[in-house]
């Protein structure tokens, strides 16, 4: 099925080669990134902080729906207020500032890359920006709106700065340097603890740093990351110093909060086999061919990386999909030095074992869209109808058409490629964005009838409408709510105090974790709204207060 000889003509080469790669990386990180609506979850979430900057509000230190947010320093959310207003004429606020996470999505891959042509040689560079496309865990994140996409950018500055210091030590040290300070105005605390350990541990540790100028470039790399990422926070204490001590108490708070413990090893080693797939085998066999030489630069570095992210995911105490991100920098590079020297036998079978797991998922998705379709089969219908009620698919026949040129454009490329050794890494990273692409033409308006509050947020604007209102109470939103609440209906919310408000309207919000609380006779329901089915199902209810 694949290829027995290198490509030999110019298309070949073109299609296969540095051209066809960044058509592929393009549009990995472009299809599915605009036409919706922040979803709920981390897209709605981090917009917020987006739209009060393009208010005007919390341009130095974040805000959400008019309240201080202290999650991420503003490295993203500028970058994203950036591309939101360039692309104003003709996308909508939200796509726009989409786009921020493609341009570090795209950062990091071309750092991992070229990280790994320096440490393992140019073999490695196809490889290492394959790996990194082709990881389970990337393709959500890569199209959201999610700050911490930013952090594994600069971490990917950082380890491609510090590889290039053993061959260029100033020029190394300055770009890790600058990586560093920029990963902590992307992530603050975690930004500081990802990077800045790997300086004096590369400097202490490689035999590849045993140099004056190298040991200099180093400290001169360590001061740019301490000193330029020290700015924003004396900029915080000058200008707002209770946002200051809110930010130090929500650094505070990640790292105290209570470690992992033993009882939640099965949960992070269901997280990390799937999320990081599939470099951590790769990483393993490399690492495995290395063990006599683990002092290297070339080992030791994204060693070092990966060590450091999964000390912070034990840490912070907190086992969501994203956090587990800061890895694949890490993993990505290892994995790029073991495929060269994969056996042709592994080879082989982890190149078959991508097309059928791409060619299976990609079945599912065509089965998930039959379903909305023409109600087939019957079985995956009714939960789909159960999960999305009042779901209709419009446009079928275009998805149709859309679905099956994905497909078979994937068919033919992974027939026509070549056997070199970035065969299978290139198979994964095709198979993921044909997944991505499939999934976004046909499930794309299921999705978003699923995961927007657009609707939700509209029918409150208008049940709103019609009251004198002084202000509108709330027992605790969600922080997506908070945000999709003032952009698409301009409310903002205050919270209760002590089971006490002055304000005339409450609004109560109900899912499986958050209970309603039970109100005191004089509140009255005025309009009410549910969304969702089964376990994704979402309450709502406004209350009016009535003296008794």
């Amino acid at each position: 099925m694949i290829s027995d000889s290198r490509p030999t003509s110019l298309l070949q080469r073109r299609i296969y080669g540095t051209l066809g790669i960044t058509l592929l990386v393009g549009l990995y990180l472009i299809v599915g990134l605009t036409g919706h609506d922040p979803w709920r979850g981390d897209d709605a979430r981090y917009f917020g902080p987006v739209w009060s900057m393009l208010r005007g509000e919390g341009l130095l230190f974040p805000q959400l729906a008019g309240e201080p947010f202290a999650d991420y320093p503003p490295l993203y959310y500028w970058l994203a207020v950036l591309t939101a207003w360039a692309t104003s004429p003709f996308l909508a606020p939200h796509d726009g500032a989409r786009l921020a996470t493609a341009i570090f999505t795209a950062i990091a891959v071309y750092c991992i890359a070229r990280a790994a042509e320096v440490l393992y040689g140019r073999p490695a560079r196809t490889p290492a920006a394959m790996l990194t496309l082709g990881s389970l865990g990337l393709v959500l994140h890569a199209h959201e709106t999610q700050p911490l996409v930013a952090v594994v950018a600069m971490l990917a500055v950082t380890l491609r700065g510090l590889a290039r210091v053993p061959q260029q030590p100033v020029v190394g040290s300055i770009t890790a340097g600058v990586g560093s300070a920029l990963a902590i105005l992307a992530g603050g605390l975690q930004g500081a603890l990802l990077t800045l350990p790997l300086f004096p541990l590369v400097m202490t540790i490689s035999r590849d740093c045993h140099t004056p100028h190298a040991s200099g470039g180093l400290l001169l790399g360590l001061s740019i990351a301490l000193g330029a990422g020290a700015l924003w926070p004396l900029a915080i204490l000058l200008q707002q110093p209770e946002a200051f001590a809110l930010w130090l108490n929500a650094s505070w708070r990640d790292i105290s909060s209570g470690p992992l413990g033993p009882s939640d090893a099965v949960r992070v080693v269901e997280l990390l086999s799937w999320f990081t797939w599939p470099l951590w085998p790769i990483a393993l066999w490399a690492l495995w061919r290395g063990r006599r030489n683990l002092g290297a630069l070339p080992l030791l570095l994204p060693l070092l990386s990966s060590a450091i992210a999964f000390a912070w995911l034990l840490v912070d105490g907190e086992l969501a999909q994203v956090a587990a991100l800061p890895l694949l920098p890490g993993l990505a590079l290892l994995a790029a030095g073991g495929v060269p020297t994969l056996r042709r036998g592994a080879a082989n079978a982890f190149d078959w074992f991508g097309l059928m797991t791409f060619g299976v998922f990609g079945l599912l998705i065509w089965l998930a869209w039959t379903a909305q379709a023409y109600a087939w089969p019957p079985g995956l219908a009714r939960h789909v109808s159960r999960v999305a009620p009042n779901f209709v698919l419009h446009g079928g026949a275009t998805q149709l058409v859309l679905g099956l040129l994905i497909s078979g454009l994937w068919l033919l490329l992974v027939w026509r490629l070549p056997r070199t050794a970035s065969r299978s890494p290139s198979n994964w990273a095709m198979g993921m964005t044909m997944l991505w692409c499939l999934a976004v033409s046909l499930l794309m308006p299921w999705f978003d009838h699923d995961r927007s509050y657009r609707r939700v947020m509209k029918s409150l604007e208008q049940a709103v409408a019609g009251e004198v209102v002084d202000c509108i109470a709330t027992t605790g939103l969600p922080d997506a709510l908070r945000s999709s609440l003032d952009y698409f209906a301009g409310i903002r919310t205050v919270r209760v105090q002590d089971d006490a408000t002055p304000c005339s309207l409450l609004l109560v919000y109900e899912n499986r974790r958050i209970d309603t609380p039970e109100l005191a006779p004089e509140w009255h329901i005025i309009w009410d709204h549910r969304r969702g089915g089964g376990r994704q199902q979402e309450s709502f209810a406004l209350y009016k207060r009535t003296p008794t």
